[in-house]
């Protein structure tokens, strides 16, 4: 049964930096079974999401993987009453930040464009595979 505080599908949200600044980035996350998975786009490129997440304490664990390029550890949890999740990234110990993402299920209709530039950033057929994989996850 998919846990409403981590919903498959669009996510966007940012990671920011120590000082200040922040980067926006897109993903189409899939939660199955304490696993999560997914891909992703910011101003570095397309990446790939692994990790693992838990309904029961709201924390999620993920390594967000650039091809051919360096991995982020990310670790962040779902608390308050807005969605999303909330948390650091770090590589290796000298490099960290925060994030928060969120779920675009949640926004206005309005946001629909922005969802379609979305899934038109992802590579092609990535965002229907996940799709797919958590349907056969439910069986």
């Amino acid at each position: 049964m998919p846990d409403k505080d981590f919903p498959s599908g669009p996510w966007t949200g940012f990671y920011q930096y120590r000082d200040g600044r922040r980067g926006q980035m897109d993903l189409a996350l899939v939660f199955a079974n304490g696993r999560m998975s997914g891909t992703g786009n910011d101003e570095l490129g397309a990446f790939k999401i692994e990790g693992t997440y838990s309904a029961e304490s709201k924390e999620a664990q993920w390594v967000k993987s650039y091809p051919r390029k360096h991995s982020i550890d990310y670790r962040g949890f779902r608390e308050g009453p807005k969605p999303g999740i909330w948390g650091e990234w770090h590589i290796g110990p000298d490099w960290s930040g925060g994030f928060h993402i969120w779920p675009l299920g949640n926004v206005p209709r309005d946001e629909s464009k922005r969802l379609k530039q979305l899934l038109s950033k992802l590579p092609p057929g990535s965002f229907e595979k996940a799709v797919k994989e958590l349907a056969h996850t439910k069986k």
